[in-house]
This record gives C-alpha cells, structure tokens and sequence, in this order.
C-alpha cells in the first residue's frame, strides 16, 4: 500500500521504500513533523503513546519514541495499548498529545501514526494540513544534546481506563454482576485480549477468548465483519449457555455483536443498543456519520430526540456532537462515542453499556434486535484510479440522479425511498467506499450494484 498522508495521519505497509511505504525515513519524518507542530502550538512537550499488538509495533513506538525524545519532547509509552486507552491517558498525564500506533482493522503488514491533541482527540482538519505540510518542507529543527526529552513507562493506563468504565454513571455494574453472564471474545491476537477481560473481570462477566496470543498475528482479516468472524459465530451457535459474543479490531475503538445461537447482530446494531439504553435514561440528540444505518435515526426518533448526521470520520462525528451536545454517539463501524466518559470511541464503554441494557431490560442481545427496525448494510468498494478527479466525477454522478434526495458533505450520498447509498473517498486507502442499506440484503445488493455500475462507468475505475 502507498504511504498515505491525511488528516487521520500517516498510514502504510512496512518495508520497501521511503516515500511510498511506511519506512523508517517515513516514520522520522512524520513523527517529527507532528513534534514541531505540537511545540509550536504551545502545549506541552509531553506525548503519550501507545500501540496494538501488530509485529511492527515494538519497532515503530521505539522509533516514535526516539524522534519525540530527539525534538526535546518527553514520551510516556504505554506499550500495548488500546486506541482510547491512550487517548483518556493523554488527557490524565497532562500531556500535549499523543500517538497512536495502530493500523485499525488493516492486515498486519501494516501500521500507522494516529495523532491526537491535548484533549486525547485527533486533530484537526487544519492541524493536519499543517502537519502535511510540514513534512513536505522538511523545515524542522532538533534538540542539543542537554535538550532531548526523557522516556518512561506507564503501566497504568489500562487500569484506570477499565475503572473509568466500572464508574461510568450509565454502566449497572450490581446488575451485570447479578445476571452471571459468559461471553466469547474474538481479540484478533491484539490488544483485545488484555483489555476486553480485564473489564468483564471488575464487572463478573465470565470472559473466554479465543484469538487471545498477543503476537500481531492476525488469525482473520482483522475488520470484525461476519464474513471474518465464523470461529466465533460458530462458537456461540454450539453452546446455548453464552450469552454474548465479542469481537475487536486491533486497537478496540470498534465492537461487533453475535447473539445467543450465532445470531449476527453486527457492527451497526452495537450503535443502535447502546443509544436506546443512554436515550431511555439520559435522552438528547445523537450523532452518527452519514454511512451509519438509519436504525439509529429511528431510535432517536423513538425517543422523541433528534438525529443529526456528520462526515466519515472520528473527528467529525466529535465535533458534531459537540455541536448539538449530543447525549451518545458514534460510528455504525462499531465505534461508540460517550461524552460522559471521553470523546474517542470505545469498545469498553460499548460492552459494559450492552451488557447494563441486557441485565436490566432482562432481554437477550437477541430480542432486542428483533425490536429494531429491520436494515440490512451492503459496504463494497471500487479501486480508485489515480488520475480521477474523485470531486469532479461525483459532481457528474450527483446529475445523474437528478429527482434523487442527496447530501454531499462527504462524498456522496443517494437517499432513495427504500434505501441509500454512499460513495465516498477512503481515508486510509486508495479506494471508493460504496455503502448501501435497505431493508433486505438483495434490495441493498441492487441499490448498491446499480450506483456501482454507473461511477465504473463514468470514471473507467475497477470492481
């Protein structure tokens, strides 16, 4: 994969060469130019940082490190850590910001630097560029050798994470306690497997994992998509006694559901549960981003509160919450953003806000999803010609459907009267992203085929 350079940060393959993979010289670069934005920014010259369990990561947070220490800025590795472990421990170290060496749902060959601010959150739009522009001038200047930065360790993150979730004001830790239920984690050999159980443990949740050696080597294509996950599906559907099933990508920001039987709950219903129980307590507006199912639109809606709809992205979805003071929020990825506890998602916060509905509605994971509006989510893709104009061919495909509502704050998105579909650029890859929902996988298959077909067309891209 080329090196990608983005607001989201800097992502790639490891090995090959500099300037078109994820090599050390890139590594260097990026991690410095990001040290001289923060020290000129003002803040503090502390980064906290933090990696999956991939096999890049010990090289990758060492080399981090090194360059921080060598701008004159001191580092706090929390080793192997979750995505929003590292970014609540930004925010409790006191620190200027922070990195985060993960990859997310990408294969093992690669990795990433996600970069955060002082409030644990990634940075801006503006940032970003900034930061691009940085290391495209290669205008940054290094500490003497009285100046170099310091570098310790921080074995405590994890903890004060799990106990932040214990505490939640939301979680009914007496009531999960109470109902003794088991749970099978899929951890994908990251992260997963230290902290989804340490969680069940404060909250007396049996835990198995399966996928649980912290090695990076990934047992599946790490996106926790059904097509993926049939160990665990198959796992839950030969034993009646568990209660859930789990699964994590590499850094724990996303969290898919299977219920009692092998039942696929999926990605999109985690968003869905976990707002009908914040909404039923603590109603308010809530966000999600514009290739999320309209199921959670109906909640809302349930609720009497209203939904709004943000660009792809972590960071847009946090500033539209912040925007409409959302009361819970996130991505239908997985993602599940509580302002109560920070805005990052979070797989932690995710589980023990299912597990607090299931103990106290009294329901299974299933019977509440039987209680959903019923949409089925097709997410295909379309390889991205590099000479395409992406903004122009969507402005011509947006013609082509002329009677057709849309919105085009990200991408572009067809709402038809039986469904929708999205196309969009990818951040972290060079693809289309093309998301479609109806309310049967043949009718979404169609909605999405037909647009498909017609950007294809348009744009002489690949299938």
């Amino acid at each position: 994969m080329p090196l990608i350079k983005s607001i989201s940060g800097f992502r790639g393959t490891i090995g090959g060469r500099p300037g078109h993979n994820l090599t050390p010289e890139d590594i260097v670069t990026s991690v410095a130019a990001y040290g001289d934005w923060l020290l000129r920014s003002g803040a503090s010259p502390l980064v906290v940082i933090g990696r999956d369990g991939r096999p890049s990561g010990s090289v990758v947070a060492s080399l981090t490190a090194a360059t921080l220490q060598s701008m004159g800025i001191d580092v706090i590795d929390c080793g192997l850590a979750t995505t929003p472990t590292v970014e609540m421990a930004v925010v409790w170290r006191g620190a200027g910001g922070g990195i985060i060496l993960s990859a997310s749902h990408n294969p093992k060959e690669y990795n990433a630097l996600k970069l955060l601010n002082s409030k644990g959150e990634f940075i801006s739009h503006a940032d970003g560029q900034d930061l691009i522009d940085t290391v495209e001038s290669g205008d940054i200047t290094y500490a003497g050798v009285d100046e170099l930065g310091r570098l310790s360790q921080d074995e405590d993150a994890l903890a004060e994470h799990v106990e932040a979730v214990v505490n939640h004001p939301l979680v009914d830790k007496e009531a999960i306690r109470g109902a003794r239920y088991r749970i099978v984690l899929d951890a994908v050999n990251s992260v997963g497997a230290i902290a989804i159980p340490a969680l069940c443990q404060r909250l007396g949740v049996a835990c198995e994992v399966m996928n649980g050696t912290l090695d990076g080597q990934f047992a599946h294509n790490p996106e926790p998509l059904p097509a993926h996950l049939h160990e665990l599906i198959d796992r839950l559907a030969g034993d009646s006694a568990i209660s859930l099933g789990v699964a994590v990508d590499p850094d724990v920001d996303r969290l898919a559901l299977v219920g009692p039987g092998g039942r696929w709950i999926g990605e999109e219903y985690t968003l869905v549960t976990v707002a009908d129980y914040v909404l039923s307590r603590e109603p308010g507006p809530v966000v999600s981003n514009l290739s999320s199912s309209r199921a959670l639109a109906d909640i809302a809606r349930s609720y009497g509160q209203e939904y709004h709809a943000s660009a792809v992205g972590e960071v847009n979805v946090v500033a539209k919450m912040k925007e409409v003071g959302a009361t819970i929020g996130g991505e239908g990825n997985g993602g599940i953003i509580d302002p109560r506890l920070h805005y990052g998602r979070d797989s932690l916060i995710g589980l023990a806000l299912v597990l607090s509905h299931l103990a106290t509605s009294g329901k299974t994971i299933n019977d509440l999803r039987d209680g959903y509006a019923q949409y089925e989510m097709v997410k295909d893709k379309i390889q991205l010609n590099p000479d395409l104009d992406l903004v122009d061919a969507l402005s011509v495909m947006e013609g082509l459907y002329p009677d057709t509502p849309k919105n085009n704050i990200d991408g572009l998105k067809l709402d038809f009267p039986d469904g929708w579909v999205h196309l969009r650029g990818s951040n972290t890859e060079p693809i289309v992203r093309v998301y479609a929902e109806a309310a049967t996988q043949a009718r979404a298959r169609e909605l999405a085929g037909e647009v498909k077909s017609r950007f294809v067309e348009l744009t002489g891209g690949k299938n």
